[in-house]
């Protein structure tokens, strides 16, 4: 069954090759980004746009987190979870810069935290060190089931159909 899916998956990936030629003709491969030649990738939800828009939802006006959750996601490993070992920078990286850049970041991380995204540790950097990231669409499915303020119920539905569109089962 797993050489079907991979022949499947190969002429999705021909047709897709074949439609890109016709539409932008040869490209030069030194003028793409492959990650399977190109170092410093990471797995990433193909909804992760739309699970950051719920996730902002969420949060409240004026308080958004999808960055900074998208930042600690690009730092964490496959089973999600991360070391903040250098706060500023990531900070930083999601957005956050000035006086106050470390502790609006660490506030985004504690709305994250409350929305149940995620959980924190203490450590050497004080009490955000260590941060397990859940899987979201479990969380937002639970936002939804609890009837959270701020979830979106047109972003929620597109979820759901977009997940249906990918083949994500995290819902059954």
């Amino acid at each position: 069954m797993a050489a079907a899916a991979k022949s499947i998956g190969k002429i999705v990936e021909e047709k897709q090759a074949e439609i890109r030629k016709q539409v932008f003709g040869e490209l030069d491969k030194a003028h793409t980004w492959d990650r399977k030649t190109a170092k410093g990738f990471t797995t990433i939800p193909r909804t992760m746009p739309l699970l950051g828009a719920l996730m902002d939802g969420l949060s409240g006006k004026g308080k958004p987190v999808s960055t900074t959750y998208l930042e600690l996601w690009c730092r964490s490993n496959d089973d999600g979870f991360v070391t903040l070992s250098k706060q500023s920078d990531i900070a930083f990286a999601s957005g956050f810069s000035g006086l106050r850049g470390v502790s609006t970041w660490k506030e985004r991380v504690r709305k994250l935290e409350e929305l149940k995204f995620l959980a924190t540790k203490p450590g050497v950097s004080g009490s955000l060190h260590y941060v397990q990231l859940w899987n979201p669409y479990l969380i937002i499915k639970w936002h939804h089931d609890s009837k959270t303020p701020g979830l979106a119920e047109d972003r929620y539905f597109a979820l759901v159909e977009r997940m249906i569109e990918i083949g994500a089962k995290d819902f059954a």
